[in-house]
């Protein structure tokens, strides 16, 4: 149990510590600061109280009606500062969480993004678990609660710091006979309190551990159920199509099926812990009473002693049974920890993964734009599935690859563009020369057509002018007058428009090398060959490198290289290829 609590402390100062060190550390130092400070002023007036208690009770017993209304006004004082204390000690919290929040998130957006990390955790399956879950309520839950800990921790310890001292005062000596010799403990009710919160937390670890697994386990059934819904909300029209919803629905019941179990798990789990706690809780109320009340019968002590006593002990009490009262609390934070760290490993194990491709960028000779050498392209198990020698774009050259399915025709471009790293070789790209590469199926974000038209460049970058003529250019008329119109464009326009966006998008960039994966494979042929006229005819000084089925993109580019497979061996895609002579 201590090698494991010792763990989590290790991840949390991990997980944690970057935030007080980094470019936000003043402010978030200062809050956390003053969070303490008023933390110690509610323990001070928690302190005052306690000896509150004494002189009011006396003045009751002692019928003092002066002392008695006295005691009033300090209590309405004591008050006062109390209800400050505790709505700014709460703003301010909520102030550090905030900050906290917001520095986390860019830090993992920015880990997660940064040189392409979410697609090679997309790569394997096993290290993808649910990143937006981690990023949007991963983080959210820890910080909170990583604050709530802290603030509760600290509490108990000041508590039991100034509490203790109090107690051991009234506490006085507690005298016993056993085997034929007197005993004396001092401090009696300092060890009685902690005998009984020791007790109580050891029980209430047996009881409540299971729920770290179990917590762990429901955000992530959670997480997967949501993920579900989204590709049904994403793909309505295509199930809407294959009349798939039944399916659908079954595999939604099917996720949801695991929240339900796991949940029932939790609720079993939390009934029992409930069990126990609660009745602690309901004994502790009186327990500090059964252990003074000798005392008090027996004369030794008045009724402010009595009340002073058992509150001072509630109070010692209270502070070691810190971990029973937060158990519940612990055990989700823990499995938010361990996701967190979780999470964090993974992006370090994808980076890795990049670092430790073999892939070489060069720059490219004897005027070729793009050049290809001795490339092994890979799976991820590691299998060779395509090898490239001798291959090379020149300016204003139209390159149409063609083979197999399963060839790696899609992968080599991955490879080329930089976010495959499996395998080896060089790639060569003329120096400082862009490349932009179009995917068969395009992206088009959710938001003003302007913005997913020019995507990924700054919007300051393209005038309207500019924007409407490209859309003309690719046939897309009945949207030049829709650039600010806000929409789920991937659910209102067509495969084939999407495609002619993305090919607008070339139009606007202007790169150097332009690599196309099936770009037009949505457009019938006459529209196809209307799309590749265009583009060689607005970008005549880029390199195109393009992969396709269709015979009839043949006419559309200079020159053809077809990948050969023989059965055993990975593809191979070698030299020059065929001229093609240009249409009459």
């Amino acid at each position: 149990m201590l090698r494991a609590i010792l763990s989590l402390l290790a991840d949390v100062w991990r997980l944690s510590i970057p935030y007080f060190r980094g470019e936000d550390k003043w402010r978030g130092g200062i809050l956390l600061a003053a969070v303490v400070a008023l933390e110690v002023g509610w323990v001070y007036a928690t302190v005052l109280l306690n000896e509150w208690n004494n002189a009011f009770y006396n003045a009751i017993q002692e019928k003092d009606y002066a002392a008695f209304t006295h005691q009033l006004w300090l209590f309405a004082a004591y008050a006062a500062g109390a209800i400050i204390v505790a709505v700014y000690q709460i703003y301010l919290r909520q102030w550090l969480e905030i900050r906290w929040r917001n520095w986390m998130t860019d830090k993992y957006l920015t880990a997660w993004l940064d040189n392409q990390t979410h697609y090679r955790l997309r790569l394997k399956g096993d290290m993808a678990d649910n990143p937006d879950q981690r990023i949007a309520e991963d983080i959210r839950s820890y910080i909170a609660q990583t604050v709530s800990i802290f603030i509760g921790l600290l509490n108990a310890m000041m508590t039991l710091a100034s509490f203790a001292v109090i107690l051991w005062g009234l506490s006085g000596e507690f005298h016993f006979t056993l085997f034929g010799r007197q005993w004396d403990i001092p401090g009696y009710l300092v060890w009685a309190a902690f005998a009984y919160a020791t007790v109580g937390t050891y029980i209430a670890h047996l009881i409540g551990r299971v729920l770290v697994k179990l917590n762990y386990d429901q955000q992530r059934f959670e997480a997967d159920y949501r993920v579900d819904l989204v590709r049904v909300r994403e793909n309505g029209e295509q199930i809407a199509l294959l009349g798939g919803e039944k399916v659908e629905q079954g595999r939604l019941l099917d996720r949801f099926s695991h929240i339900v179990h796991n949940y029932w798990g939790i609720m079993i789990a939390q009934k029992r812990l409930t069990w126990f706690t609660s009745g602690y809780g309901q004994v502790s109320n009186v327990f500090p009473l059964i252990v003074v009340a000798p005392a008090y019968f027996g004369g030794s002590i008045a009724l402010g002693q009595l009340m002073q006593t058992a509150s001072a002990f509630g109070q010692v009490q209270g502070s070691f049974s810190f971990f029973i009262n937060a158990y519940a609390t612990l055990a989700d934070w823990k499995s938010v920890v361990d996701r967190l760290i979780g999470f964090e490993d993974n992006i370090a194990a994808a980076r890795a993964a990049a670092a430790g491709s073999a892939y070489r960028r060069v720059p490219a000779t004897d005027g070729a734009m793009l050049a290809i050498d001795q490339m092994d392209v890979r799976l991820p198990g590691g299998r060779s599935v395509l090898m490239v020698d001798g291959v090379s774009v020149s300016r204003g050259e139209a390159v149409l690859l063609t083979g197999p399915s399963g060839s790696g025709k899609s992968t080599l471009l991955r490879a080329v563009a930089g976010i495959w790293p499996y395998g080896s070789g060089a790639v060569a790209l003329a120096p400082e020369a862009r490349m932009l590469v179009l995917p068969q199926r395009p992206y088009v974000p959710v938001g003003s057509l302007r913005g997913a038209l020019a995507y990924p460049d700054p919007l300051a970058e393209h005038d309207d002018a500019a924007l409407r003529e490209v859309l003309e250019a690719v046939g897309l008329h009945d949207f030049t007058d829709r650039l600010d119109e806000r929409a789920l464009w991937p659910a209102i326009m067509s495969g084939g428009e999407q495609q002619r966006l993305s090919i607008a998008r070339a139009l606007l960039v202007k790169p150097d090398v332009l690599l196309l994966d099936e770009v037009t494979s949505a457009v019938d042929e006459p529209a196809e060959a209307a799309l590749y006229t265009t583009l060689r005819a607005r970008l005549p000084a880029t390199a195109i490198l393009s992969i396709g089925h269709r015979s009839t993109l043949k006419p559309l580019h200079s020159r053809h290289i077809e990948i050969t497979r023989e059965a055993g061996a990975p593809a191979r895609l070698e030299g020059r290829g065929t001229l093609i002579a240009p249409a009459a």
